[in-house]
């Protein structure tokens, strides 16, 4: 599913046009990256957490050139942690 699906379905859910459906969308998104940002994590009950991780760093070795080895920087990325209830209803 894409995002115009996705706007798609959410408007045909929530009776909102698709323009009002994308608006609430981003929104969502822009919140969510905003809270990743600041270092804060984001819990829907049942649905599932978004939050950073702390990558170390690392030594890695180029694709191309397997004998050169190359510093691979520490980062954070994000991680998105199902909820129980999620997964409830995938694993039906």
């Amino acid at each position: 599913m894409n995002k115009a699906e996705l706007v798609a379905k959410m408007a045909e859910y929530s009776g909102l046009t698709k323009k009002d459906a994308e608006a609430s969308l981003n929104a969502f998104m822009k919140c969510v990256e905003e809270a990743l940002s600041a270092g804060d994590k984001v819990q829907l009950v049942g649905f599932g957490t978004f939050e950073t991780r702390e990558r170390a760093a690392r030594q890695g070795r180029n694709p191309r050139n397997p004998e050169q080895v190359i510093e691979i920087p520490a980062s954070k990325a994000p991680v998105f942690k199902a909820g129980k209830g999620l997964k409830d209803i995938i694993n039906k």
